[in-house]
C-alpha cells in the first residue's frame, strides 16, 4: 500500500515521483514497464538514433494515414526511466505564450505556468527574467556546433530570416542553435534530473519492469493497479491516488482498458464500463514533419563521431560530434505576416535522416526542415483489443485539415529558399530528397510521401474534455492524467520542457499547495 502510485516513469513521472516523496510521511511508488536507464545510449547524446525498435522503445506505428498515402508512420517512445526523455533530441523549448493562454484552463495561462518552467530550471546562462538556476533539469549550450548547423543559420538569416539566440526569450520568431537538456555534455534526462538525486529516498519505491494493464476502481474510485512482471501479476494499492503520466498514447491506453472510455467500444470487446466517456483516446495531436535531405561530399556529418580522435574528444571534454543532440540548429517562421505567432518551426540535423530515422546514412549529408506548429488536425488513440499487452490503434490523421498541407506547403518553399543560400552550398551537392518543383501539386505530392511525425504526440486526455483543470479524470475519484495528453492543444514547440513543467505543477495540485503566482517567476529567476 501506498500513498499514491504514478503509472509511468517518463517525463512526467519522474517529476512527480521526485516532488511527491520531497514529504517524507507520503509513501510513493513509480511503476515504469521498462528497464532503468544504464544504457550507454541514453547518456552519450549522439547514441539515441541506436535506441530505436530495441527494448527500450516501445516501437509504436501509425495506424494507414489517409493523408500521407495510407503509409504507417513509426512513432518512437521511450520504455525506460525517463521515458521519451531518454531517447528524445533533447531540444527545450517552452513554445508561445499565446499556445497557453489559448487553453483557457484556470490556472494553466502562460504566466500562471512560468514560475512552474523556472522551477525546474538550471541554465548555465544564469538566470533572468525567463530563465531559472537551481532546478532539477539542466539547460546547456550545445557543444557540438556543427559546421553545416553554422551553415544553416547563416544561411537562413541570408534568406531574410531573424537571428534569435533564445527561443525561450521574449521573441520566439527567428533562427539560432537551441538549448538543450543535457549537464556537461551528457543527456539530462527526466531521470537523470529528478530521479537519480534522491533514489535513495526510504518513502520512494521504484519498481521497473512493470507494465501495468488497468487501474483498479472500486466503488468509483481508483485504489490500486494491476499488472504483469517477469515473475508474475502484480497489485499495487494506492491509499489517495494513482497518476496516469504514461503518455499521450499509453494514458488513454490504460483509461480505457481500466473501463473509461466510450461505452460502444469497450461493451464491443468485453471490458466492463466505469465512465462512459467518448472523448478518451480523442483529440490525438502531433506536428507534421518534412524533411530536405541533401548528400555531400565534405567528411563532416554525425558520419564521423565513432572516429578515434571524436572519442577521446568526448571523454576528455564532452564536446564534440558525440555531445550533438542531432537537430542542433533552427528556427521560428510565420508563414504568412499577419500571423499572431510562428506557426512553422525549423530543424537541421547535420546527417542523413533516412527511413523515418530507422536507415543508416548512405553518405556525408544533411538534413533540415520544419513542423507544422498549429496543427488543426485530429486523431485519435482507441484500443486493438481487450488484451492489455496488445498495442494500441494510433491514427494522426495528419492533413486531414487543408490548412496543415497549406502550412506545410509553404515551409517547404521558406526550407528550400533557405537551400539556394551561399552559406550551404558546400552542403546541397546532390539533393536526395526534395519535391520535383515547387509547384503546389509536387510539393504536395512530396509532403504525402514523406511526411514524418515530430515525436509530439499530445492532447489524447484532454483538461476540459477527459479531465478538469486540476487533471482529476471525469467521473472516477483519486485519479488523475499528468502527462502531454492533458494539452487541449498542442504547443508551439518541443513537448518535453511543457510535459515537465505540467508535471511540476501538477505535484502542487495534488499536494494541495497554493499554486506558484506568477511574482514567483521573477524571484525564482535571480
Amino acid at each position: 500500500m501506498y500513498d499514491y502510485v504514478i503509472v509511468g516513469g517518463g517525463s512526467a513521472g519522474c517529476v512527480l515521483a521526485a516532488r511527491l516523496s520531497e514529504d517524507p510521511d507520503v509513501e510513493v511508488c513509480l511503476v515504469e514497464a521498462g528497464p532503468a536507464d544504464t544504457s550507454p545510449n541514453i547518456h552519450v547524446p549522439a547514441g539515441a538514433a541506436k535506441l530505436f525498435r530495441t527494448q527500450l522503445d516501445w516501437d509504436y506505428d501509425s495506424h494507414q494515414e489517409p493523408g500521407c498515402e495510407n503509409r504507417r508512420i513509426y512513432l518512437p517512445r521511450g520504455r525506460v526511466l525517463g521515458g521519451t526523455s531518454s531517447i528524445n533530441g533533447m531540444i527545450y523549448v517552452r513554445g508561445n505564450r499565446l499556445d497557453y493562454d489559448s487553453w483557457r484552463q484556470p490556472g494553466w495561462s502562460y504566466d500562471e505556468l512560468l514560475p512552474y518552467f523556472l522551477r525546474a530550471e538550471d541554465n548555465e546562462r544564469g538566470g533572468s527574467e525567463f530563465h531559472g538556476t537551481g532546478g532539477p533539469l539542466a539547460v546547456s549550450e550545445n557543444r557540438s556546433r556543427n559546421p553545416m548547423s553554422d551553415a544553416f543559420i547563416a544561411a537562413a538569416i541570408a534568406a531574410g530570416h531573424a537571428a534569435n539566440d533564445d527561443f525561450n526569450g521574449p521573441d520566439q520568431d527567428g533562427f539560432g542553435y537551441y538549448q538543450l537538456t543535457q549537464r556537461d555534455g551528457m543527456r539530462c534526462s527526466s531521470a537523470a534530473a529528478y530521479l537519480a538525486p534522491v533514489i535513495g529516498r526510504p518513502n520512494l519505491t521504484i519498481e521497473t519492469g512493470v507494465q501495468v494493464h488497468r487501474v483498479v476502481i472500486e466503488g468509483g474510485r481508483a485504489t490500486g493497479v494491476t499488472g504483469w512482471r517477469a515473475d508474475g501479476e502484480v497489485m499495487i494499492r494506492a491509499a489517495r491516488e494513482v497518476v496516469l503520466a504514461a503518455g499521450a498514447y499509453n494514458s488513454p491506453q490504460l483509461l480505457m482498458l481500466s473501463g473509461i472510455g466510450p461505452a460502444d467500444l469497450l461493451t464491443a470487446l468485453g471490458i466492463p464500463v466505469v465512465v462512459d466517456q467518448p472523448l478518451v483516446g480523442q483529440n490525438l495531436q502531433d506536428h507534421p514533419q518534412f524533411w530536405l535531405v541533401y548528400a555531400h561530399s565534405r567528411p563532416v556529418s554525425l558520419l564521423v563521431a565513432g572516429e578515434q580522435r571524436y572519442q577521446q574528444q568526448f571523454a576528455e571534454q564532452h564536446s564534440g560530434p558525440l555531445s550533438s543532440n542531432g537537430p542542433e540548429a533552427g528556427g521560428f517562421v510565420r508563414s504568412r505576416p499577419e500571423l499572431p505567432a510562428p506557426d512553422l518551426q525549423f530543424v537541421s540535423l547535420p546527417v542523413m535522416f533516412a527511413d523515418g530515422g530507422l536507415g543508416f546514412p548512405s553518405s556525408h549529408a544533411i538534413s533540415f526542415g520544419a513542423y507544422v506548429l498549429q496543427p488543426r488536425s485530429r486523431g485519435s488513440v482507441t484500443l486493438a483489443g481487450d488484451d492489455p499487452t496488445a498495442k494500441p490503434r494510433i491514427t494522426h490523421n495528419y492533413y486531414a485539415d487543408e490548412a496543415d498541407l497549406r502550412a506545410a506547403t509553404d515551409g517547404v518553399r521558406a526550407a528550400l529558399d533557405i537551400a539556394r543560400q551561399s552559406a550551404l552550398a558546400p552542403y546541397t551537392e546532390r539533393p536526395m530528397s526534395v519535391p520535383a518543383s515547387e509547384s503546389d501539386t509536387d510539393i504536395r505530392d512530396w509532403l504525402r510521401r514523406t511526411t514524418q511525425t515530430s515525436y509530439h504526440a499530445a492532447g489524447s486526455c484532454a483538461m476540459g474534455l477527459v479531465t478538469d483543470s486540476e487533471l482529476r479524470v471525469l467521473g472516477a475519484d483519486g485519479l488523475r492524467v499528468v502527462d502531454s495528453s492533458v494539452m487541449p492543444r498542442l504547443i508551439s514547440g518541443n513537448t518535453n520542457a511543457p510535459t515537465i513543467a505540467i508535471a511540476e505543477k501538477a505535484a502542487d495540485l495534488i499536494r494541495g499547495v497554493a499554486p506558484l503566482p506568477p511574482a514567483v517567476a521573477a524571484a525564482m529567476s535571480n
